[in-house]
C-alpha cells in the first residue's frame, strides 16, 4: 500500500473495512476495501471480486485492482 495514502475509514461490513485513499502518484481518490484473509473468507471474496469486475453501469463505481 505504499502507492496509497489512507485518508479515513468510510465504512465496514462482514468481510472488511472500506477506506478512502489517495493515489500518491496521480492524486486520485479511491475507496479501498481491506479484507482479512482466511479460508472461508477467501471463497466469498473471490466471488465478490468476480462480480465486481463484471459490473458495467454509469451509477456504479468501477472495480480497479486486487492487491495481495
Amino acid at each position: 500500500m505504499e502507492r496509497y495514502e489512507v485518508l479515513k475509514v468510510i465504512g465496514s461490513g462482514n468481510f472488511g473495512v472500506a477506506k478512502l485513499v489517495k493515489d500518491r502518484f496521480t492524486g486520485e481518490l479511491h475507496a479501498v476495501k481491506y479484507i482479512e484473509r482466511g479460508q472461508k473468507i477467501d471463497e466469498h471474496v473471490q466471488r465478490e471480486i468476480m462480480n465486481h469486475r463484471s459490473l458495467k453501469h454509469p451509477n456504479i463505481i468501477r472495480f480497479k485492482e486486487v492487491i495481495y
